[in-house]
């Protein structure tokens, strides 16, 4: 118990260190630029408060909870006697062994892009701004599956050791022409969702996920291998969403057609 609360106390001050900046530097604006009083003083420092103390006890959940256990999942679904069956096992990988292995990393990525505070946050956003043609949940159903996806994909790459640049340039390749035909409205909403997928429960799973690919695949390298799947989780999202769009524009077309 004592070392839990050590532990906790320890992230807290390093949060502390972390959210410094951000309040000095919104309390500084506040008050040294624009010259004006914050409104609500009290509810502000107690928000702030808050998000110190959820932090906090958010890392070291991580810590304690989700790190090991991302680790673990990676090194039993890449273990000899899961894969094979007690056979022997060969020299080198092949991709169709780690199959299980795709599927658990689809599946982390949806989930954790479910669960993302900054993707929920953006979705409100967009859901009022539009009017609502644009919903919270598709929004965020569009970018768990480009997540999925890439996650999937990303799993795909560090077990058969392809470079990584290949994926990359061959997805912001469709990324590019996509955006030709994408509404126009949707674009940067699409171009921004790549971005808030990689946020503060994505990144820790999805990272220990690949550095423990990496690391119980035999001839991978973690620091070569193990990065990488965050790119993954923000180039895809980009594509599912305008592709969401051009489905929504597409089915549109079609019931104005049949009114006519």
């Amino acid at each position: 118990m004592v070392e839990i609360i050590a532990g906790l106390a320890r992230t807290l001050l390093e949060t502390l260190r972390d959210v410094l900046p951000v309040a000095l530097a919104l309390f500084g604006f506040q008050y040294w630029i624009l010259r004006r009083p914050i409104p609500h003083l009290g509810r502000t420092v107690l928000g702030f408060v808050y998000v110190l103390l959820g932090l906090a006890l958010f890392l070291e959940g991580l810590e304690a909870a989700l790190f090991p256990l991302g680790r673990l999942m990676a090194t039993q679904l890449t273990d000899p006697a899961f894969l094979y069956g007690g056979a022997v096992a060969p020299d080198a990988p092949h991709w169709a062994d780690y199959l299980w292995v795709y599927v658990f990393g689809a599946a982390i990525g949806f989930a954790t892009t479910i669960a993302e505070p900054a993707l929920i946050a953006v979705a409100m956003k967009a859901s009022a701004v539009s009017g609502g043609t644009i919903t919270v949940w598709g929004l965020r159903i569009a970018v768990a599956i480009g997540v999925a996806i890439g996650i999937g994909v990303g799993t795909l790459r560090i077990v058969t050791g392809t470079p990584l640049h290949l994926y990359i340039i061959a997805g912001y390749v469709v990324v590019v022409i996509q955006t030709w035909f994408a509404p126009r409205s949707i674009v940067p909403l699409a171009y921004d969702s790549g971005g808030v997928t990689t946020s503060t429960v994505t990144v820790p799973l999805v990272a220990a996920l690949g550095l423990g690919l990496a690391g119980t695949i035999p001839g991978r390298s973690p620091l070569l291998d193990g990065f990488g799947l965050i790119a993954f989780a923000s180039l895809f999202p980009m594509i599912t969403v305008m592709g969401y769009a051009q489905l929504g524009e597409w089915q549109a077309n079609r019931r104005r057609a049949r009114e006519r």
